[in-house]
């Protein structure tokens, strides 16, 4: 299975508020970088599209080490949330409706036709690609 890394960031500035998204797809020595925004979203929102778009570019199953500073979204692979929530018909633990329900099925969806790694990286530190996700969510806002 070969094997492709991926770094990805999602901004907003406001929550809710105009929102961006950015992704870095690194395959042997390709780099491709991708992002997009919405006029009135969440930070939240714009984290898991960052995650959704980038391996729906995938064009076969692979295997992926995703690279977020979203304690969100990683977390709620790593300490399997996702397995609760499904378990309580998307339903969070205090009974409320898992807000995101569609995206998080969504990527639901990716993560079994590919084969991810969720890795937790420290925002706004000194990575170079999760800086640059950034400055794409960013942009993207600025672009709206």
């Amino acid at each position: 299975m070969e094997e492709v890394t991926i770094y990805t960031d999602g901004a907003c500035s406001g929550n809710p508020g105009p929102g961006g998204w950015g992704a870095v797809l690194m395959y042997k020595d390709n780099k491709k970088e991708i992002s997009g925004g919405k006029e009135n979203t969440t930070n939240n929102i714009m984290e898991l599209t960052a995650v959704i778009e980038a391996l729906k570019l995938l064009k076969f199953p692979c295997k992926v080490n995703l690279y977020s500073d979203s304690a969100y979204v990683v977390n709620a692979f790593l300490q399997k949330w996702i397995l609760g929530w499904q378990k309580n018909n998307w339903k969070t633990a205090d009974k409320k409706e898992v807000k995101n329900k569609e995206l998080w099925q969504e990527l639901l969806l990716l993560t079994k036709t590919h084969d991810v790694t969720f890795i937790k990286v420290k925002g706004h530190a000194d990575n170079e690609y999760n800086n640059r996700c950034d400055e794409l969510a960013r942009n993207a806002i600025t672009n709206l």
